[in-house]
């Protein structure tokens, strides 16, 4: 069962430049938990591209990928959850929201928590499969890295403000360029919207002891996208995800700190649809065929490449 929140406040965000409607939708039995959407793009498209949002983020923070995507032909929606305690929880409530939106298989981009959720999903519906594929941002597979296991049961006590100091202290500090400052502090202002119980319910999804199995979903093409200056993940990290998926393609950004996807979204936007275009002309595209051009995708990967390899010189 499942119905729109009370009030859902269908209005628009205005960001630079504004994105679409923002709905709010109830799909649990509990009327508190409300998952508020971006839902982009053609509605014909049955196997869309899902956006999940990192601890400090909201569903507007892609709206980058939403406004460049869509505008291509892609159909995307991007998300914000719920207050949920734990990993299993979360994903029940994801496959009622899918169930709603009557989508069967879907794409799923995942930034740092958002990647380790959109793994744990795909890893809970392995019988009946509902992930097509994963692209995961900055993320991680076992929640260990931060050494925080034994604190992720105490965040439901911690004031918000404390619980926001946490956060901050991942984010980027120094000189940086205009475009990753700009990022940040969007970022912030984020953070700042989030209330108490979202941000430490987050948390806790975030540091409570849980892995990824990678053998559930080791026939999931996924691309792991990450950055090679200063981020929240740590080398050792990234070498973990690269040996859980051996076979994944690799979307390498020289620079773009915690969130590439606001300061770098053109090369964000541009492996996106590399990554998506293994699905052009089966069931599971999540473009509109009639926008479908190769050709020129080919030439702007081969631009990107051949940019690398300038600013490597």
């Amino acid at each position: 069962s499942w119905k729109l929140a009370e009030e859902p406040h269908l209005s628009y965000v205005f960001l630079h430049p504004p994105v679409p409607l923002l709905f709010q939708i109830i799909v649990d039995d509990d009327d508190s938990k409300v998952w508020s959407l971006y839902d982009a793009g053609p509605r014909s498209i049955r196997c869309p591209l899902i956006f999940l949002p990192p601890v400090s983020g909201t569903a507007d923070v892609f709206f980058q990928q939403i406004l460049a995507l869509t505008g291509w032909g892609y159909r995307v929606i991007a998300l914000q959850y719920p207050v949920y305690w734990d990993h299993l929880e979360f994903c029940d409530g994801f496959r009622k929201l899918l169930d709603h939106l009557q989508l069967d298989k879907v794409h799923l981009f995942g930034a740092s928590l958002g990647g380790f959720l959109a793994q744990k999903f795909a890893e809970y519906t392995h019988k009946s499969p509902r992930v097509q594929s994963l692209i995961l941002c900055n993320s991680f597979s076992d929640t260990s890295i931060f050494n925080q296991t034994w604190t992720a049961n105490s965040f439901w006590l911690m004031p918000a403000f404390m619980l926001k100091k946490i956060v901050l202290g991942n984010f980027a500090s120094g000189p940086l360029d205009p475009e990753m400052a700009d990022g940040i502090d969007f970022m912030v202002d984020r953070l700042e919207s989030l209330g108490q119980s979202e941000l430490a319910s987050r948390l806790t999804l975030n540091c409570q002891n849980s892995y990824v199995e990678p053998h559930k979903i080791r026939d999931v093409p996924v691309t792991i996208m990450d950055v090679f200056d200063q981020s929240a993940l740590s080398t050792e990290a990234k070498e973990e995800m690269y040996k859980l998926y051996p076979n994944a393609r690799r979307a390498h950004l020289k620079t773009g700190g915690n969130f590439p996807y606001l300061c770098r979204s053109a090369e964000v936007n541009l492996y996106i649809q590399i990554h998506l275009l293994q699905f052009h002309g089966t069931r599971y595209a999540a473009i509109d065929p009639s926008m479908v051009s190769a050709e020129e995708l080919e030439v702007q990967k081969i631009s990107l490449h051949t940019s690398n390899e300038h600013e490597e010189q």
